[in-house]
């Protein structure tokens, strides 16, 4: 125990410039959490211009899926070959993606591109986040993690703003393309800065693990999303094949010496819960980030600067929060930090279920700033608990898998989200056809009747509503996982974490 905690006050990796690696971190995960801000400000106009509304929450799945796969395979590989590596290759096409986004011109193709754009993203924040744990001590994390949680608040204060100015102004390929100069600046850092040595030895990689990790994961994530369009039969194979695949992962996963997904960290019970955790956080903030907007814009009829500046009142208290999430749980305990964070995500959540357009957009405002808090709160204590569980060897990979099911959350938060959205709306309105891509676009949104915009905007709302109360009991679910945290367990207190 005395060596135990000896640990804590010294960081795994000593540099040099460890300022400057972390600064490297911070613009790696501003680029990455930026881009979901920004694109769901913009996504009602590119609906609007390409068409496609069916496909709206394929736009932000397929980006999350394919990143959600890919986490936990990037977090092995950054153990075996060394975090500046992998980051390379992963951010290199990230930008790759991006790039292509920008020259989209059928909503198919942007979603294929998205896609790429999550097989590279998938490397940034794990791999950032991940570096951080390895030159910062346990102790030092929890507010250095506060830093890369506020990040995500910073990008949606600006990325909604920017993404709104953009797309009003300029184009929305702009708001993939103001990426591309942030990767460059990121890459360059970490290059000049992070020294690395990874011991040179035959390393075995689990290429079978990864294929099913994404086999298992993608085949029901299909299915959710394309609900509407497949009969029962195509549905239950879909997530039967994927049940069934993740049965054989784990069976294989018990047998690998140096296994893709390891199961056995599931058997702490801190990694366990900040996983699970972490889920239902992610598909909870899923009801802001890719729906308040639809609902600002498209039910109550307001410009994308207004859908941003809602968004943006998400980012600002999450930066403060995060903050405040680190200080308090090295005074108190990552229980405490959490269950407040998801005693914000409940309120949250549920004002957004008494929204109304009569409300105005100080009501949906509030609503997006609880729901910020708890953000804040929730992510810093789940992640700074899982790093402080592990030694170097297993960071990577237990950074990952939180990162992972985070991700996933948020896939699934956005396909089941755009699974209610798009039957509600065409349950209320079979007839409704190309006109709800009208609606979302504010200088088509007047060629519609009256009475069929009080229609379609009537869909809508009772649509987003249904989002809403599941969020809600996502979050009631998440407030239940953090109350299951072992007591008095905190940054300065971190060896019962390694209890069974």
């Amino acid at each position: 125990m005395d060596q135990a905690l000896g640990q804590q006050h010294r960081p795994t990796v000593v540099v040099p410039h460890r300022g400057m690696v972390l600064l490297a971190a911070l613009i790696a995960t501003f680029m990455a959490a930026v881009e979901s801000s920004i694109i769901a400000t913009a996504m009602p106009t590119i609906v609007g211009d390409l068409g496609g509304f069916r496909l709206f929450s394929w736009v932000f799945a397929a980006y999350l899926l394919t990143m959600a796969v890919t986490v936990p395979v990037y977090g092995r590989l950054a153990d075996l070959y060394g975090r500046k590596r992998i980051f390379f290759v992963g951010t290199g096409i990230f930008l790759v993606g991006t790039t292509l986004c920008g020259l989209a011109r059928t909503m198919i193709a942007l979603v294929a591109f998205r896609a790429l754009q999550g097989i590279g993203a998938g490397a940034i924040q794990p791999i950032a986040s991940t570096v951080v744990g390895d030159i910062y001590t346990p102790a030092e994390r929890a507010r250095v993690q506060g830093y890369l949680s506020s990040v995500f608040g910073v990008s949606a204060i600006i990325g909604p703003a920017l993404g709104a100015f953009l797309v009003e102004h300029v184009h929305w390929a702009l708001v993939f393309w103001v990426n591309l100069p942030i990767g460059a600046i990121s890459i360059a850092m970490f290059a000049a800065y992070l020294p690395e040595q990874v011991e040179r030895r035959r390393r075995h990689i689990d290429y079978l693990g990864a294929v099913m990790l994404i086999v298992g994961v993608g085949a029901p994530m299909l299915a959710l999303v394309q609900a509407r369009s497949l009969d029962g039969g195509s549905l239950v194979a879909l997530v039967g094949f994927g049940l069934a695949v993740l049965v054989f992962l784990f069976v294989h996963e018990t047998r690998e010496p140096e296994p893709m997904v390891p199961f056995r960290l599931w058997r702490n019970r801190v990694i366990a819960l900040s996983n699970l955790g972490i889920f239902g956080t992610g598909s909870t903030m899923m009801a802001i980030s890719a729906f308040l907007p639809t609902y600002v814009q498209g039910v109550m009829g307001r410009s994308p600067s207004v859908a941003g500046l809602v968004l943006g009142c998400m980012s600002v208290s999450w930066m403060f929060a995060s903050f405040a999430a680190g200080r308090l749980m090295i005074r108190t305990s990552y229980r405490l930090s959490a269950a407040l964070g998801a005693v914000a995500l409940v309120i949250g959540a549920a004002m957004l279920t008494r929204l109304q357009p009569s409300s105005g957009v100080a009501w949906a405002a509030g609503g997006s700033l609880v729901m910020g808090i708890g953000m804040g709160a929730c992510n810093t204590a789940f992640l700074v608990s899982i790093q402080a569980s592990v030694g170097w060897n297993e960071r990577g990979v237990a950074t990952g898998a939180n990162m992972f099911m985070r991700i996933l959350g948020q896939s699934f938060g956005a396909a089941l989200g755009g699974a209610i959205l798009n039957f509600g709306v065409f349950r209320r309105v079979p007839d409704a056809g190309d006109a709800v891509n009208r609606l979302l676009q504010p200088a088509l949104r007047h060629s519609l009747g009256a009475a069929e915009i009080a229609r379609l905007t009537g869909a809508v709302a009772a649509s987003l509503h249904e989002v809403y109360l599941v969020a809600t009991l996502t979050a009631l679910a998440t407030l239940a996982i953090s109350l299951a945290f072992p007591a008095g367990l905190s940054p300065l207190r971190p060896v019962a974490a390694r209890a069974r």
